[in-house]
């Protein structure tokens, strides 16, 4: 397998939303976080993903042997058993890395962070699995976000605040919008509308619920602008582009974070969170983002 093979098995480009889901997680959790610990955190949290976009491809690879023959596996670049190992591989390691995090690392918090780890582990595998024709799917995809930010937070406190238990079933809001576009991808048209009310969750509880300074509201007005132009892709008859509707929402994910993070009042970190924004369209232009 070479390299490019690996990243687009891997869907890097969608990296930089995963690492900023762990800074909300740590901002909303509320205590600081060492070096250390983002570090590892970051680290766990990419093998994860990865783990879970190989698994996606292993376990899709009869239904993409007919709907996307170009993926690695369907075109012999590779083979599902390896790919299965990979996946499975990359899971345990990022279980490995939290269990670190909570029991190796300074100020650790024990086993809470490996154990959401395991529970993240099972999500993602359930939903390679069994998501096709599954109507809960967008529901467990979100979850599986959610729990980035519940391993992230318990990585620096057991005690995690009601804020971000808030801002994780937010995130959950947007991911159910966005994966329920993501299933109508290859064919590229959106057979029922209403699921996508979701995408604007996040508007409604920032806006009713936090405090928001004139940066917060620079960037809850950007998220909401590039929302709306990605849904321009799913709406109008001219402009039906499901793939590039998907990717685009994908990326804002990253406004999102900043968005809860800025609201927070971590004005800085919410600034550099919005660098995975760009980064992400960035990377999308170089290994597919779906």
């Amino acid at each position: 397998m070479n390299i490019q093979v690996a990243l687009r098995l891997g869907r890097v480009s969608n990296l930089p939303t995963v690492w900023t889901n762990v800074l909300a997680g740590l901002t909303l959790a509320g205590a600081g976080a060492s070096a250390a610990q983002i570090t590892t955190l970051m680290t766990s949290m990419t093998f994860f993903y990865l783990g879970g976009m190989y698994l996606n491809d292993a376990f899709d690879a009869k239904i993409d042997a007919v709907e996307r023959p170009e993926r690695p596996i369907p075109s012999g670049q590779i083979s599902a058993r390896s790919v299965f190992i990979l996946g499975f591989g990359m899971l345990v390691l990022g279980i490995a890395g939290l269990a670190c995090a909570g029991k190796q690392l300074p100020n650790g918090t024990g086993w809470a962070p490996a154990i959401a780890g395991l529970a993240l582990a099972a999500c993602i595998t359930f939903y390679n699995w069994n998501h096709k024709n599954n109507p809960l799917g967008p529901l467990v995809m979100g979850a599986c976000r959610m729990l980035v930010y519940v391993a992230a937070g318990l990585v620096i406190t057991t005690a995690l605040p009601r804020e971000l238990y808030f801002g994780a079933a937010v995130l959950l809001c947007y991911l159910i919008g966005l994966t329920f576009a993501a299933k109508q991808e290859n064919l590229n048209q959106i057979t029922n509308l209403w699921p996508l009310i979701f995408l604007g969750v996040p508007f409604v509880y920032v806006a009713s619920a936090l405090e928001m300074d004139q940066t917060s509201m620079l960037i809850w007005l950007a998220f909401l602008i590039w929302v709306l132009y990605a849904l321009s892709f799913l709406v109008f008859p001219s402009r039906i582009n499901v793939p590039r509707a998907v990717i685009s929402l994908l990326a804002g994910i990253c406004l999102l974070d900043a968005l809860l993070i800025a609201a927070s009042g971590a004005t800085n970190l919410a600034l550099f969170a919005l660098l995975g924004f760009p980064l992400t369209l960035a990377f999308q232009r170089w290994i597919p983002g779906t």
